[in-house]
């Protein structure tokens, strides 16, 4: 273990404590340090034995003692330290909990970090690949001591699901080429073919793949692991109860909120945009139905683009388009801010997701698709939303401005705080701020961003349903089970029912909710907090409320908790 920084007496007190702790953090981990883009520590992997879990707790309660004592001296550190002592407290309960020793799902898990840390590792010239070399090496050690963690904490009665165990082992098949088929499962998996795409030669070439083949054996044995041995002792049950749900909740939401009336609101949100979608169905198909203006929709060659690198593309096309438009007329967009990569991720898991940029932008924030195998015929009316949720104004205007704010923001706001709700709310609200700004005046494209508001509501209801198992409305407007309490399979016959997805994505998006409790209402729960944080700002600003001004500060605040958010803005009037 490290030895923690010193904080340095500071004229901001709280801003020193924080910086140390991204510094310190840092060092203990890190694969995060790559994520968040910290310099100088890219030739080592994360410790994930119990000794490194219990550093990096022992690091974050010393630093949460520490904000508690400080007194910030204005008001840009009072919401900071707000921020602070509310995310590293949820940090401490679930480590209290034993879900970050212990939490393996078809999404997230320590494994799930090795594996895509490679992902965003400089790969120009010998160095760097030198430094993909010592952690393609260290690769076996931290798998072993995963392993023990793993054991560890089910020894204490923390042990994910057995389902969730037994698909990862399934992922891993499929990251090792052990399936036979899919980009990711040919000619030896996912580190044969980095290493074959390096370009390097001579001893480095040798030992690269000698380190690959080591860690591809690393992988495999793991999965056999889970699925023989851990899945044994895994839940039966993947629901995971009120305690769990309304903790995972907070901790995604940064707020608290009321499980059961964001449950019955769910069904009304739902509702409500099903009745949007059938409006625009009309305009597609005269005196049509959704499925059928959808059908239309697929149909429609101009909106259909075939293979991978073509849909890359247009992801990329548009998302400059969209950047250029918003510069200087919606918001304020800093130079380094105006550049975007449109990626597709280098294994088919499923999943749409951002990577924010490198603390000195040399790395820019990307968006990533990690395409179900099989899938290879792109519907555009259907990503135009999903574009402007994860580019501009969504997560990479929201991010990497945030990571840009060095006058604003220290360090630990700017790199290392992410707040799912606030983070995932903006995105859903962006898209419905394109829809306000005249951007989806395209019925088709109008027709995308209600479906993924639709299926983000649907993800409210069953998420919360499925994991409370609570009942389904007797008088709930679709007629779906009435009366009958909800388990994994009426939650994905529901999903089946409101969603417009090839199948193997929506399995993962319910396989991914049934491992990750909490997080998937955090998308429609957040975008409803801001949009009333919108209202309750127009409302005491009145006449001299600026929609411009507003998102400029809300943004400059950071990510943060939803509960200190609202705090902060009405401060701000």
């Amino acid at each position: 273990m490290s030895e923690p920084s010193a904080v340095k007496p500071s004229a901001r007190p709280v801003d020193a404590i924080a910086d140390a702790y991204v510094e310190d953090y840092a060092a203990l981990d890190p694969i995060t340090a790559t994520y968040l883009g910290v310099a100088g520590h890219e030739d080592r992997l994360t410790d994930l034995s119990p000794d490194g879990f219990a550093a990096r707790e022992a690091l974050t309660r010393d630093a949460l003692a520490a904000a508690r004592a400080a007194t910030p001296v204005d008001e840009r550190e009072q919401v900071a330290r707000e921020a602070f002592l509310e995310r590293l407290g949820l940090e401490v309960e679930m480590y209290d909990a034993g879900v970050p020793q212990s939490e393996v799902s078809v999404i997230t898990s320590g494994l799930h970090e090795v594996r895509q840390v490679f992902d965003l590792m400089d790969t120009d010239g010998d160095d760097a690949w030198a430094r993909v070399d010592a952690r393609l090496a260290a690769i076996p050690e931290t798998l072993a001591g995963y392993r023990a963690t793993l054991l560890r904490s089910a020894d204490a009665g923390h042990v994910s699901a057995r389902r969730q165990l037994t698909e990862v082992a399934g992922q891993v098949r499929s990251w090792t080429g052990q399936n036979g088929s899919g980009d990711p499962g040919s000619a030896g998996g996912f580190f044969a073919g980095l290493v074959r795409g390096s370009g390097t030669g001579g001893a480095l070439r040798s030992q690269l793949e000698r380190h690959a083949e080591a860690a591809t054996g690393a992988f495999v044995e793991f999965g056999r692991f889970l699925e023989a041995d851990l899945a044994a002792r895994g839940r039966e049950t993947e629901a995971v109860g009120r305690d769990r749900y309304a903790l995972g909740s907070r901790y995604f939401l940064g707020a608290t909120v009321d499980l059961e009336e964001t449950y019955r609101w769910g069904w009304e949100e739902l509702g409500r945009i099903e009745a949007d979608m059938a409006a625009v169905a009309r305009r597609i198909v005269p005196s049509g139905s959704v499925d059928e203006a959808v059908a239309a929709l697929d149909a429609d060659p101009a909106r259909t683009i075939a293979g991978k690198d073509a849909f890359r593309d247009w992801m990329q096309q548009l998302a400059d388009r969209t950047l250029t438009a918003m510069v200087d007329v919606h918001f304020d967009i800093p130079d380094p801010v105006r550049r975007i990569e449109c990626c597709i991720a280098p294994t088919d898991d499923g999943g749409i997701y951002y990577t924010g940029p490198s603390e000195d932008f040399t790395r820019p924030g990307r968006m990533w698709w990690a395409v179900p195998a099989g899938i290879d015929e792109f519907s555009t009316w259907r990503e135009v939303t999903t574009v402007f949720h994860e580019g501009v104004p969504g997560h990479h205007l929201q991010v990497a401005q945030t990571a840009y704010r060095t006058e604003r923001l220290n360090r630990w706001q700017r790199l290392m705080c992410w707040v799912s709700g606030h983070g995932e709310g903006w995105a859903l609200y962006a898209e419905r701020l394109m829809d306000e700004l005249g951007y989806l005046d395209d019925p088709g494209d109008k027709m995308g961003m209600l479906d993924a508001q639709g299926f983000r509501a649907a993800r409210v209801i069953i998420d919360i349903g499925m994991h409370l198992q609570l009942e389904i409305p007797k008088d709930n407007p679709f007629g779906f089970h009435p009366g009958e309490r909800w388990t994994p399979e009426l939650g994905l016959e529901f999903m089946r029912q409101h969603c417009r997805m090839e199948d193997p994505v929506i399995v993962f998006e319910v396989n991914r909710y049934l491992g990750w409790p909490g997080q998937a209402p955090s998308y429609k729960v957040g975008e409803r907090i801001w949009l009333q944080a919108r209202e309750d700002a127009r409302a005491r600003l009145g006449d001299a409320f600026d929609l411009k001004s507003f998102h400029r500060e809300a943004l400059d605040l950071g990510s943060i908790g939803l509960d200190p958010l609202r705090a902060a803005l009405a401060r701000l009037a």
